[in-house]
């Protein structure tokens, strides 16, 4: 059987639950995590800097993207170098613009200039990959988050895309073209194939993944039929 050990790409998980984090840091599978406000507030948690800094008590090796939360740019400045300060293997995720569609790409290249990492993030366009890799410092390993699932939410294949922003980035030695908002296992393949350097996998996709990646499809489709079969039973079903 295959195995995602053996894919190119590396899988970073994406989450904000301490033990999900913790458990993957340690599981080699995993080559990094990721995560933002959005699953932090899901996860319940209040204190920003106190989570990071627990988290990063673990997570010492592999690297680890925390984002920045202002929307004026002056603050997210700000954030971005303290957050760089916490630890080396952290990168500081930036997004594209700000909630005005005011460009983030001018604090981007002081902040890789300054020598922090960062993660470049909520990226859909070929043309915004475009103006990140004018920005980036080649001395400097950064991020470029391009959000694929959106994309495909939209109706759009974001193969041709991904593929594209692969050949913009590959000049440049220490820029990594990543797949985010993975929405199901098949997309870890998608982006295997199309030779993406990272993708970014929730907690519960990786469960999935791990359960059934080339599992053989009759066990699959046995399993199904028991499924149905050990339901209506319990309910109980009579016609």
């Amino acid at each position: 059987m295959n195995s995602l050990a053996a894919l190119r790409i590396k899988i970073f998980a994406d989450g904000a639950e301490k033990k999900g984090i913790i458990d993957l840091y340690h599981d080699p599978l995993i080559k990094g995590l990721t995560t933002n406000p959005t699953l932090m507030r899901k996860a319940g948690i209040s204190d920003y800097e106190a989570f990071s800094r627990d988290i990063l008590e673990t997570v010492t090796e592999k690297p680890i993207s925390l984002e920045v939360f202002s929307d004026e740019f002056s603050e997210m400045r700000r954030q971005a170098i303290k957050i760089s300060g916490w630890q080396s293997n952290v990168y500081v995720k930036i997004p594209i613009t700000n909630t005005r569609r005011e460009s983030s790409l001018p604090l981007i290249r002081e902040l890789v200039q300054e020598g922090v990492k960062v993660n470049v993030t909520a990226i859909l366009t070929v043309e915004q990959v475009r103006g990140v890799a004018g920005v980036l410092n080649r001395k400097v390993p950064s991020v470029v988050s391009v959000f694929a699932g959106r994309i495909s939410d939209t109706g759009r294949d974001p193969v041709p895309a991904m593929v594209s922003n692969l050949d913009i980035l590959r000049d440049n030695p220490t820029a990594e073209l990543l797949w985010a908002s993975c929405r199901e296992v098949l997309n870890i393949a998608q982006a295997d194939e199309c030779a993406a350097h990272i993708i970014t996998v929730t907690h519960d996709v990786l469960k999935k993944a791990i359960k059934l990646w080339s599992s053989n499809l009759d066990a699959v489709s046995l399993d199904t039929v028991k499924m149905f079969h050990q339901d209506a039973q319990a309910a109980g079903y009579k016609i």
